[in-house]
């Protein structure tokens, strides 16, 4: 016979085993909770040890971003994550890197330069020694942008300098060639340090070599061509080109309908100026520390998938491969993709994508009530071009995310050495990770109102579009593009 007292002790264990599983299950609260600074932190300051230890830098074929990727599968693989499985996929991408590049002013002085991705190499070891021609300064079209811009101007033979601004680089190059120049000196169209850009692989043979100038230095060079002074100047590129295996990394929880996926992602790569510590560890730490938050709850209705993408600095190729070798029945279960691409400037704007396919707005309305919620001044912001969103939008997955800005005035740091731990606003990441956060834990719970994917999206790249970004490796190696490095002592067919 069961006393009173045995069956009070009987229901208070009922009680407290009930009150533990109430505990461990997941909301949006609970998650966001979960995110600390002091976390946020640790995660970068790893990251920037990691680029210090390897040149500087943690960029796509280099060892810094193979020691980025242990960094996270030594993280999401340890056994108190049992609740999740992992997996890398390697895939194969285009390689370039600038070994050296030395540009000797008219004055025989030595030049500060930043190189470009995928700048070509010159005749090494002569390089190119050849008179400046300053081309018009053009803000409303871009200057040296058209070839109607060149009319009165010899460049044949010579080195063109051009201002920075409006066009693409790529496009300066080509028409720069076109007019016969050997190579181009551009120059910075704002004050402080150039930024890097990429050239693209598609480019590859079709341009010239570039050095770029501070802007003080191309507007002297400016003046003294205008007072009828000839300036000679010699370039000097050692450039590499080839094919390097590489990573993205992934971590899925093993609960939740595998039919109803709520996808994150990050890329883990930073460009080979600096160790990218906004520019992406700011979204790999956000990401990080939402799967150390996850491990900890039940009751995960709809998986959740975070993805860490590789060589997005040379052109989105991580996720775009992830997308464009995806089969239909598996891109029909992602029902949400969030993208955290720069999330911690240090002059934060707070845009959250918001774009034109079906159910976008549905996804990204709670990132944006979160930081409203939070004082901050969010606002939508339509997806460009250039961050690991543009493959999912290709297949039609409702899609979101944030972005504190890139460049000045929010980020100055954008692409250069000084993008390390000084170049974060703790409290805009922290708010932003939290916000992540939260909308993870939301659809994790709950896809109402969410849409299928569309099969036709409004985005301007097309599908046909993506497949042609992994065809470029291979048209550039069929035209037998000939590129010098000192390394090899021979020429090395691209």
């Amino acid at each position: 016979m069961r006393t009173a007292s045995s069956l009070a002790l009987a229901g208070l264990l009922v009680a407290k085993a009930a009150a533990t599983c109430d505990s461990n299950k997941l909301t949006p609260e609970k998650l966001a909770a979960d995110i600390t600074t002091g976390e946020l932190q640790n995660n970068l300051w790893n990251l920037n040890h990691i680029g210090n230890l390897n040149g500087g830098n943690r960029a796509f074929g280099l060892p810094g971003y193979k020691a980025s990727v242990d960094y996270v599968l030594g993280r999401v693989a340890r056994e108190d994550f049992s609740s999740f499985t992992t997996w890398t996929q390697s895939f194969v991408a285009f390689f370039s890197q600038t070994r050296s590049l030395e540009l000797t002013g008219p004055d025989g002085e030595a030049v500060e330069t930043v190189a470009m991705l995928y700048n070509p190499g010159t005749e090494l070891p002569d390089g190119v020694t050849a008179p400046l021609v300053s081309v018009p300064v053009d803000d409303e079209r871009g200057s040296g942008c058209f070839e109607d811009q060149y009319e009165g101007i010899d460049v044949e033979g010579k080195i063109a300098l051009v201002r920075r601004g409006v066009c693409a680089v790529s496009d300066k190059l080509k028409v720069a060639k076109a007019k016969g120049a050997l190579a181009l000196v551009m120059w910075h169209q704002a004050e402080g340090t150039p930024t890097v850009a990429t050239l693209g692989v598609e480019n590859i043979g079709l341009l010239i070599p570039i050095a770029t100038v501070y802007k003080a230095v191309g507007e002297a060079w400016v003046a003294r061509l205008a007072a009828g002074e000839e300036l000679t100047v010699h370039l000097v590129i050692d450039a590499i080109f080839e094919d390097r295996e590489t990573w993205n990394v992934f971590a899925e929880t093993k609960e939740g309908d595998p039919n109803n996926v709520v996808m994150l992602g990050a890329h883990l790569d930073s460009v080979q100026a600096g160790p990218g510590i906004n520019d992406d560890g700011s979204g790999t730490t956000a990401l990080l520390e939402i799967a150390t938050a996850l491990r900890r709850y039940t009751g995960i209705k709809n998986k959740v998938r975070l993805a860490w993408w590789g060589a997005e600095e040379s052109g989105l190729l991580g996720s775009l491969h992830y997308t464009e070798t995806l089969p239909a029945e598996e891109a029909d279960k992602i029902r949400v993709y969030f993208n955290y691409d720069m999330i911690g400037s240090p002059f934060p704007e707070f845009a959250v994508y918001d774009g034109s396919n079906a159910g976008d707005r549905v996804v990204s309305q709670p990132l944006f009530d979160y930081l409203v919620a939070a004082g901050k001044p969010a606002y939508y912001g339509g997806f460009g071009s250039s961050s690991d969103y543009v493959g999912f939008l290709q297949l039609g997955i409702p899609s979101s995310g944030l972005f504190t800005g890139a460049g000045a005035p929010t980020d100055p740091c954008y692409h250069l050495a000084c993008d390390t731990l000084d170049n974060i606003d703790w409290d805009g990441l922290t708010v932003n990770a939290k916000a992540a956060a939260t909308v993870a834990a939301k659809f994790a719970l709950d896809l109402e109102g969410v849409p299928p994917r569309t099969k036709t999206t409004v985005n301007k790249r097309s599908r046909n579009s993506i497949r042609a970004q992994f065809q470029k490796w291979a048209r550039a190696k069929e035209s037998g593009v000939l590129n010098k490095s000192c390394s090899h002592g021979e020429k090395t067919t691209v």
